[in-house]
């Protein structure tokens, strides 16, 4: 079979991407401690664009100086981030072809200070976040929309809003971390309403051209959180307001831990494991309209890929770990060799990022023989 499809062109909003593979959103842990752009984090973004890919998803920038993990997640919460990205994105489009998103995001009850939609002890270290006033809220709202205008400045060609695996839109959005009795609150349209108006606000910034795609909870895989019936209404509201894109996705490292479910990074060992978000996609697809739906979780082979395309089951498929393995994955597709990826979901690229920017043991292993031989 050839990969015609994959390697076919196709529309996220006015916004035409070469292929129909995604880099999907990665915390790599690479830029200054303040969060300006590095050297380093040009370097392993170039290298993914050289690689062949088609759209590239930045990881987690936060859109608050409070919303962040750690040291070294990249910010645009002031202006004084636009030149330094601005650089960054240059260098994308002046190596490659490959379009570029950020993901906005805000850490939430994750984050070095935890703050949530309600104080529901995060389980993962017992730390009790500060539940948000009303004008909390609505200062988070404007600091979304403010960080859309600077990516859009800074010359992105669109944005992902990060509301999925336990992030605060996110816990806005589940029952099983918002407890609020206000209008950010109860009813499925309440826990929404920020999401919703983070979008209004950003195109009221800067026009319906530039695409806003989503990085969605689907389902929390736990009886008090998010049903996948419920992820598909909530994608349809969004699908209605103009969203051009929705990445389904599901589970939390929290969820992870407290219930001992594989979401949301399974280990793919086999192909049973492969596409596990394939479910989520196939319930969202008739309902995108002129939406894009990406398929995410354990993409492994380009033969399955290209018959998920083919069929029409999805539009675009996202990979992270294979690409921070092998970062020119897709011209190794392209050009004919059709062997799965070498990333083997051990997920040390995950545990990297603790402690320095993001490595794969697998990639370390192979140049050091290649060194060696």
């Amino acid at each position: 079979m050839e990969l015609k499809t994959l390697f076919s062109p196709e529309k996220i909003g006015n916004v035409e991407i070469k292929n129909r593979i995604v880099r999907s959103a990665t915390y790599t842990h690479s830029a200054t401690n303040d969060g300006y752009v590095t050297d380093e984090m040009i370097k392993f973004h170039t290298d993914l664009a050289n690689g062949g890919i088609g759209l590239m998803i930045t990881g987690i920038t936060t859109v608050d100086k409070i919303g962040t993990i750690s040291p070294g997640q990249a910010c645009l919460y002031d202006d004084s981030y636009i030149e330094g990205q601005k650089k960054f994105v240059d260098a994308i489009h002046e190596c490659s072809d490959a379009k570029i998103a950020p993901q906005l995001s805000h850490s939430g009850r994750q984050g070095l200070t935890p703050i949530a939609p309600s104080a529901i002890t995060f389980k993962e270290d017992d730390r009790m976040p500060k539940e948000l006033t009303n004008e909390e809220v609505k200062e988070v709202i404007t600091n979304f929309i403010n960080a859309g205008r600077r990516a859009y400045e800074s010359g992105y060609d669109m944005i992902q809003l990060n509301s999925g695996h336990g992030w605060l839109l996110c816990n806005f959005l589940s029952p099983f971390t918002n407890k609020r009795t206000d209008e950010y609150g109860g009813s499925m349209p309440n826990r929404m309403r920020m999401l919703v108006e983070i979008y209004n606000g950003i195109v009221d910034e800067v026009g319906k051209s530039f695409p806003i795609i989503v990085k969605l909870q689907t389902q929390d895989f736990i009886e008090e959180g998010i049903s996948l019936d419920e992820g598909k209404s909530i994608a349809k509201t969004l699908v209605d307001l103009g969203f051009a894109a929705i990445e389904p996705s599901g589970g939390s490292g929290e969820i992870s831990r407290l219930y001992k479910i594989r979401y949301p990074s399974i280990k793919v060992q086999s192909q049973d494991d492969e596409n596990y978000f394939l479910p989520a996609v196939k319930k969202l697809k008739p309902i995108m309209k002129d939406s894009k739906i990406i398929l995410m979780g354990g993409v492994r082979n380009p033969l399955t890929a290209e018959k998920l395309l083919q069929e029409n089951t999805t539009d675009f498929i996202a990979m992270s770990r294979p690409l921070i393995c092998e970062p020119d994955l897709p011209n190794r597709w392209k050009d004919g060799d059709l062997s799965p990826p070498l990333c083997n979901s051990c997920n040390s690229c995950y545990f990297s990022t603790r402690s320095g920017i993001v490595a794969c043991t697998v990639k370390e292993k192979l140049l050091k023989e290649k060194l060696n031989s």
